[in-house]
Parts: C-alpha cells; structure tokens; sequence
C-alpha cells in the first residue's frame, strides 16, 4: 500500500535526480530510473547532521526529515565515541560513482562496505539482487542492511566480512565497488575480478577506476570529481586518527608553505592525500574568514601545526615537511588536477603516476 510518505519521497527524489542531472552528476538515464525507483529514506531512518557546530540527530519523527534525506548531502549513521563511522553517501558522489563502474546486464558485482544498504539497493535494482554480494565489516550495520533490503525487496547477499580481503567464497566478479576511503587499493581486489573487469575505489581525497588485467595486476585513473569518505576500519573501532597531542613538538620555524594552500587548494589537498596518507587536518581562521592556522595529524602518532609562517611538528613523520616536498612537486608539475594522476595495482604493491604509467609520482607511498 503507498503511503502519504511514500508519495511524497517519490516526488522528491524526482526533484534530486532532475537537480542531479541539470548538474551533470547524473547522465545515464538507465540510473535515473533506477534513481527515481528505489526509495532513500528506509535506509535511513535516523541520522546526525551538524547543526551550529553541534551534532543534530534526526529522526523520522522529525517534520524535516524526509526533506533532509532527499538532499544532495552525505548522512551520518552511526556514532563511535561521538564520532561518526557510517554514513549514507551524498547521493550525487553514488551516482558518479555508479555510472563510473559501467555495469551492464548479467554482471556481477562485490561492493566493500554496505553501510546503510542504500548502495546495495541500487545496483540491486539495476542487476537484480542475486547478482550482488556486498560486505560489511560491522555486524550490526550488516544485519540491518540486510534487513532494510529484505523489506524492500531486494535478495541482495549481505555478508558480515573485512571487504579489504574481498569475498572470495563469490568470485570472480565483474566489478567492483567500494564505499569507504582507502590509502592504498588492497591487493587482495584484482585477482576477485574477472580480467576487463573495473574496480572503482575511494582512494584518498579521489576516486580511481581501475581495469583489471592479468596476473592480478589492475591499471586506471581518477576520476575528476572530489570524492571524500570515511576511513575503512577494523570492527568497533572509528577509523580516523586520535590527536595525539603537541607534546614533544619541536621549536617553530619558518615555512614558505601558506597554510590557505593547505585547506583550500583543492587539487593539492588531493595530492596530499595521496603523500601523507591517514592523515586528519583540522583549520582556523580568523574573523575574516582568512586560515589563521593549520593542523595535521596521524595515528602514528606524528603531529604538526602552523600559525601564520611558524611551524611546530613531532613524532615518527615530520608531517609539515612532507607537505612542503608535496607542494613544491605539485608547482613544478603545473598543479595537476586528480583526472591526471592514475595507480597501478600488482601484487607487490601499488604505484600513483602522473599522465601515463611510464611517469610515476616519486615519494608517494608504495604498499598497503
């Protein structure tokens, strides 16, 4: 039976896929469809939004509610010690994404981290549900993914497993997608992908499309499109670094590096991503507006902070240091936007090049 709150998601996920497509993040008017069927809000039915600088939870008891879940916006879905380790993608980041993996039908397809389940329902609706396995690390969000899906209609295979190792009880695939943040593509991928196949993977502040070729090697570049998601993590726990504090930070120095590049230049925080990788940065700025100052930070415990022109930093890596080389390599590169750069997988580890294969990024970390 529709409801009154079914008919009323349905014209507002119309309304997001007509502003979606006028903004050239939906083009496939297969997904439209598929878009326009497959219902957001049972899989989220409370989430966190950030409201004056405090978390929000919302509810569907909520009269914004249902108007917040058909917004172009990630979700937060889940809290560990107040910080958030699941969420809902911004459905415009989903639909790039999906187009990107290029599925066609009788495909199979792994996806890493079901989260919600709302991912899986997609590719469900497009390939049949049958043709899908999805995991995801957290049991609890596991069997209520499972659950969401099942009321919905989907048969989708949910399986509590780390998707860093894939699931190899289902392969080959032919495809491959992955909904959480990766440093480097796990190994473990290519040789669960049948050769021709894609691999499309969140790969620091990108999204890289790899084809799969023989002998588990697998090649591809980043998409042009910002791409932000949570860390993959271990079971219980958040997957983003703790401040490990300034103790121990060495005296200030100079730095020819402004701190604005850090936290505004889009197309370097991208490459720093990819030098410094599993790294958290927090800024300030004044009542201007401008940065005023700029934090780094690790969980190995390395830590960095500059204020105006004055560096401090400690731990294992000099983290400011490393910023500076990468900025120094991205001038005399012209600053390369994401679409130029591309990653090699082999079983040895992964390599990030620049323009072509032949021409790989030096200092850019080599292993998972």
């Amino acid at each position: 039976m529709t409801t009154h709150t079914d008919e009323r998601a349905a014209r507002l996920r119309t309304a997001l896929a007509d502003a979606l497509e006028a903004g050239g993040q939906l083009t496939d008017p297969t997904w439209r469809k598929v878009f326009e069927t497959v219902p957001r809000h049972p899989f989220v039915p409370e989430f966190w939004t950030l409201a004056g600088g405090r978390q929000r939870h919302v509810t569907s008891a909520d009269p914004q509610w249902l108007d917040l879940v058909y917004t172009d916006d990630a979700l937060a879905t889940q809290l560990t010690d107040g910080v958030a380790t699941s969420s809902s993608t911004a459905p415009g980041l989903m639909l790039t994404m999906l187009q990107a993996l290029d599925v066609a039908d009788g495909h199979r397809v792994l996806e890493v981290a079901t989260g919600t389940g709302y991912n899986a329902a997609l590719l469900s609706e497009r390939l049949g549900g049958d043709q899908v396995v999805t995991a995801e690390i957290d049991p609890l969000l596991s069997r209520l993914a499972e659950s969401r899906l099942r009321r919905c209609g989907y048969a989708s295979l949910v399986v509590a497993a780390d998707g860093r190792h894939g699931y190899p009880a289902q392969a080959p695939y032919d495809r491959l997608i992955a909904t959480c943040g990766f440093s480097a593509v796990p190994a473990a991928w290519p040789a669960q992908v049948r050769p021709g196949g894609l691999i499309v993977c969140p790969l620091g502040w990108g999204t890289v499309c790899l084809v799969v070729g023989d002998r588990r090697r697998a090649e591809g570049r980043f998409l042009p499109d910002a791409s932000y998601f949570m860390s993959v993590r271990d079971a219980g726990a958040t997957g983003a670094p703790a401040h490990p504090g300034s103790s121990g930070a060495k005296s200030g120095r100079l730095t020819g590096l402004d701190p604005a590049a850090v936290a505004e230049d889009d197309a370097f925080r991208f490459l720093l991503s990819l030098a410094v990788p599993d790294t958290a940065s927090a800024t300030e700025r004044g009542d201007d507006g401008r940065v005023t100052a700029v934090e780094l930070w690790s969980g190995d415990g390395a830590w960095a902070r500059v204020e105006g022109e004055v560096v401090r930093q400690s731990g294992p890596r000099l983290l400011w240091d490393a910023a500076e080389a990468a900025h120094e390599w991205y001038a005399a590169h012209d600053r390369p936007g994401r679409e130029r750069f591309g990653v090699t997988v082999t079983p040895e580890g992964q390599h990030i090049w620049l323009d072509s294969p032949r021409r790989p990024v030096r200092g850019i970390p080599a292993t998972y």
